[in-house]
């Protein structure tokens, strides 16, 4: 089975021009907001119940955010609109932000330098192509099923024109693969340590050190293919993270 090429791309859609689909596209939160909020510390202003087996682009999701009270637990849209824009941009096509480029890139600089945040996930997708072309979906976790931290951004979009009300959104950082990750994919989100929480929240920390914690994960991931059930977003429930029948 060999990994899909890169699909990940950091910008906005502009006319009809088309740009890839971005790597990691589906992700689970089955914790609630307030497990979150006691796993991290934090307050819960979210009040997300959780049970979510099929969290898509677009969708309002759960976010760690770090304000001068303390760590907040909060509601954004997955899908990233720069603050500065000056339209609602297709922000389904913003869901990651490339490692690379995340401090130099016009959509995500100022965000990368004021806007960090962290994703928490029970597991998230990735699919693989298999030596027919089909796209076969597995499901990453850590090793102990416990929830994990993803690298993320955000920004608050205000319209110019006043119409709309302020959109709160968020994107997640991607980057190249671990082993595991390698045999599925070119891509993996980042994946944050415990002990990489604080800097990462932390307004004060110095850009070259954030840049040095979007690293492939060195910590143990398990991945099991799961049923194409998942492909679509209208589908959720338990039944999308059961292992699947594996093929070569």
């Amino acid at each position: 089975m060999k990994p899909l090429s890169s699909e990940t791309d950091d910008r906005p859609a502009s006319g009809s021009r088309r740009y890839p689909v971005a790597m990691c596209g589906r992700f689970t939160q089955k914790t609630s907001s307030a497990e979150l909020a006691s796993l991290y510390g934090a307050v819960d202003h979210a009040e997300l119940a959780g049970e979510r087996f099929n969290v898509a682009p677009t969708q309002t999701v759960a976010v760690v955010v770090q304000r001068e009270s303390g760590r907040t637990i909060e509601a954004l849209r997955w899908g990233f609109v720069p603050s500065w824009s000056q339209r609602l941009t297709s922000s389904s096509r913003m869901i990651n932000a490339r490692a690379e480029s995340i401090g130099s890139s016009p959509a995500y600089r100022r965000a990368f330098l004021n806007g960090r945040c962290i994703i928490p996930a029970d597991g998230f997708y990735e699919w693989a192509r298999s030596p027919d072309g089909r796209r076969l979906p597995f499901y990453i976790t850590a090793a102990d099923g416990g929830p994990i931290g993803l690298a993320g951004l955000r920004a608050t979009w205000h319209d110019p024109s006043g119409k709309s009300a302020p959109l709160r959104s968020c994107t997640i950082a991607t980057t190249t693969p671990n082993e595991l990750m390698a045999s599925i994919h070119n891509r993996m989100p980042v994946v944050l340590a415990p002990e990489a929480w604080e800097p990462w929240l932390d307004s004060s920390t110095d850009p070259a050190e954030l840049q040095g914690l979007l690293q492939p994960f060195i910590g143990e991931l398990v991945a099991r293919q799961v049923s194409t059930l998942v492909n679509s977003p209208a589908h959720d429930g338990p039944a999308l993270i059961a292992p699947a029948a594996p093929e070569a």
